[in-house]
């Protein structure tokens, strides 16, 4: 063990309840944000550095964190974007061939605080039985008053803007410009392994901030469209909901995930609730209603779609459903270019099952090719 002596630090929740622990590496500080938990059993780095999870404090449901150390090229953004990490056991060491380094100096570099020596089983049956909350971890284990006080004035997710936290500042370009396909992308929290996919499927992408209007991505005279996932509440999204209503009044190809598959169901007049506990692992089962085949999938939402809005809407129909309990997965327009998934089809590290999406939607995009030509 490289530290041998641990500092005490704690997780308080809103509600009250406290689960000690010990400071990763020996690091001060306090962190809020909204509790949450990932069932994965491997992709911690992943998840670390996923937009979607902004301003999250990350419960691990793996026992052991760190163990294969870090590498440059398994990360989702150029950043850590969660608030925190509780584990169970942190590995100072590592045993992995191809790690630039350990998982401990990666949360270093990136000035994240984590506690370990959290009873971690305990605190997910509780989570999961009382709802997701705002929480604190904290090494000012002394300081309960203090933290609670604090605590007390950190905003709900409900109604909370994050995709502008977390968005590109500026266009930027990904993959090949001599590429067959050009599309412009939304950027409200996009992930990297989606413009892998996008790129690896001929296709030159411009990512766009959170708020660029319908006529400035039309301008690049995209092929397809595309609302990539991202944090927090969607309904706050009124530039990007505009965007998507104006995409599908042009009938332009428009595939969304997570967060963009909320952002066009808004778009469509359907509503989005928060989730009591949401959705975050790698082993979430869906079914594809239209081929009766199951996906294990890999999800990170809190917010979902409504459900009864959705199979009442003359436009809408339900393509996809989680298994565990019956929420929209996944939804298509009868008579528009536009279908959107409430899951990670570019899942990294995986699982696989349903990277098919990428291949439909440039299927979808030749197929309004070949309608303009032919007007």
């Amino acid at each position: 063990m490289k530290y041998q002596t641990k500092k005490k630090a704690l997780l308080l929740l809103a509600d009250g309840t406290i689960f000690y622990g010990k400071a990763v590496g020996n690091t001060e500080g306090t962190a809020f944000g909204e509790v949450c938990f990932n069932t994965g059993m491997t992709g911690y780095q992943e998840i670390f550095t996923d937009p979607s999870y902004f301003g999250q404090l990350m419960v691990m449901t793996n026992a052991h964190i760190g163990n294969y150390g870090a590498n440059k090229d398994e990360v989702e953004s150029e950043s850590v974007k969660i608030a925190g990490l509780i584990c169970k056991n942190f590995s100072y060491e590592y045993s992995r061939v191809n790690a630039d380094g350990s998982l401990q100096e990666f949360l270093s570099e990136n000035k994240l605080l984590a506690i370990s020596d959290v009873d971690t089983r305990a605190l997910v049956s509780y989570i999961r039985d009382h709802g997701a909350m705002n929480a604190v971890i904290s090494t000012r284990v002394d300081a309960i008053d203090e933290l609670k006080k604090e605590l007390e004035k950190v905003p709900s997710m409900v109604g909370l803007e994050l995709s502008s936290k977390v968005s590109t500042k500026e266009p930027y370009y990904f993959g090949k410009e001599d590429a067959t396909y050009r599309i412009a992308a939304l950027d409200i929290g996009i992930k990297k392994n989606i413009l892998r996919n996008l790129a690896a499927r001929d296709a030159y992408i411009k990512v766009f901030p959170y708020n660029t209007s319908f006529e400035e991505l039309q301008a690049w005279n995209p092929d397809g469209y595309f609302i990539s996932n991202g944090p927090g509440d969607p309904e706050p999204l009124k530039e990007a909901i505009q965007t998507a209503k104006d995409i599908i009044a042009q009938d332009k190809p428009l595939f969304g995930i997570c967060l963009g598959h909320q952002v066009i169901a808004l778009a469509n007049g359907v509503s989005t609730y928060k989730m009591y506990n949401g959705h975050r692992g790698i082993n979430h089962p869906v079914i594809n209603l239209e081929t009766g085949k199951g996906e294990i999938t890999s999800q990170n939402h809190g917010f979902a779609i409504n459900r009864e809005q959705t199979e009442s809407h003359p436009e809408l129909v339900i393509t996809h459903v989680h298994l565990n309990d019956q929420t929209v997965a996944g939804i298509r327009m009868r008579d528009k270019n536009v279908f959107s998934v409430q899951y990670h089809p570019e899942a990294s590290p995986g699982p696989h099952d349903a990277t098919y999406l990428f291949d439909q939607y440039f299927k979808l995009i030749k197929e309004h090719s070949k309608k303009d030509i032919l007007v």
